[in-house]
């Protein structure tokens, strides 16, 4: 049933093409177009105007008010041209903080915040 159906939609087709290209033979005619192009005024003065458009000459100037000129930062100090010497003094005078000193050198007395007292245990009768 199936290979008779695309027998007859082949045939069905061959002969409506057929009938197309013979009758698209017989039927061309001259179209002629429905409204005459009129000229544009505004678009043949605006093309008038882009040809006239004579570019200005480019000047070696001309950035100059728009691009700053470039200076190079100034090099970084380096370290070895810094005052050491007088830093290594200072770094030598220095006091040295040890833990459980004071500032001048007296030991204090060591206080340990997080010992827990003992606990009484009650007497159980």
């Amino acid at each position: 049933m199936f290979t008779q159906t695309l027998r007859a939609s082949r045939s069905s087709i061959a002969r409506v093409a057929r009938q197309q290209a013979t009758g698209m033979v017989s039927r061309r005619t001259f179209i002629t177009p429905t409204a005459m192009r009129q000229a544009d005024l505004v678009q043949e003065l605006y093309v008038k105007e882009l040809k006239a458009y004579k570019i200005p000459p480019v000047k070696a100037n001309d950035a100059d008010g728009h691009v700053q000129k470039f200076n190079a930062p100034a090099p970084p100090k380096s370290p070895e041209e810094a005052d050491i010497a007088n830093e290594l003094k200072s770094y030598e005078t220095q006091t040295v903080d040890i833990e459980g000193q004071a500032e001048g050198g007296a030991v204090e007395q060591e206080v340990d915040w997080f010992e827990q007292e003992p606990e009484e245990e009650e007497a159980h009768h």
